[in-house]
């Protein structure tokens, strides 16, 4: 991830000046990527419960210290873990939508499989956890854009190849997709009566074959 806290300086954590530089660097990006895959796993198989940093460690099998040394604080991690669980689960929406024949249908399927992945839940905790600390802001807005761009250059690529359009333009309609998808994984998840298969996300897309109505 493009995202670094600032590092502090930690005797028994900084690489010695006797290694490679470059070798040092792919060590702890490997490092980093393991304490992630550590927390996507955790998070996801303990849905709404808190991990804690000493579980977090003994699963990446890393020492607890290093989790405040590359990401600066437990829920700096998690929220980045959380990024990384939706965009891969984005991956899912975009085979769905290969296989959508028609506009319609790749409306009703992309709404279904947002609302049902599992990584939107872990994110709308993860979120809500940021919101205790200004100092996320920054992580939050980059994680945000990055899911955005992602599916925005789907969504037009596959518009393109159609020959298929939307009414408001794919920027704004794929932000109120998932705008909408994290509002409605907040409002589920706080116990309202009723699950994500109520809620119709179809008409937040208007994709259609053709040019867009006048």
């Amino acid at each position: 991830m493009a995202y670094k806290f600032v590092q502090h300086t930690m005797p028994s954590m900084v690489p010695s000046t006797s290694q490679p530089a470059g070798r040092s660097r792919s060590r702890g990006q490997a490092t980093r990527r393991a304490i992630v895959e550590a927390t996507v796993r955790l998070t996801a198989a303990a849905p709404g419960q808190e991990v804690s940093v000493a579980r977090i460690a003994a699963e990446a099998g890393v020492y607890p210290n290093q989790i405040t040394y590359y990401f600066g604080s437990k829920d700096a991690l998690v929220v980045e873990a959380a990024f990384v669980a939706v965009l891969r689960d984005a991956r899912r929406l975009e085979r769905v939508g290969d296989a959508a024949r028609t506009p319609e249908a790749f409306r009703r399927a992309i709404a279904r499989v947002g609302l049902a992945m599992p990584s939107t839940r872990q994110l709308v905790q993860a979120l809500a956890l940021a919101s205790r600390s200004d100092d996320l802001d920054r992580l939050i807005t980059r994680q945000t854009g990055l899911l955005f761009r992602q599916t925005e250059r789907y969504v037009e690529g596959l518009a393109r190849r159609r020959g298929w359009t939307t009414r408001h333009g794919v920027e704004i309609e794929v932000r109120h997709f998932w705008t909408v998808v994290l509002g409605a994984g907040l409002i589920t998840g706080a116990g309202f009566p009723g699950t994500a298969a109520d809620i119709d996300l179809s008409g937040i897309l208007t994709m259609t074959a053709g040019d867009p109505p006048g």
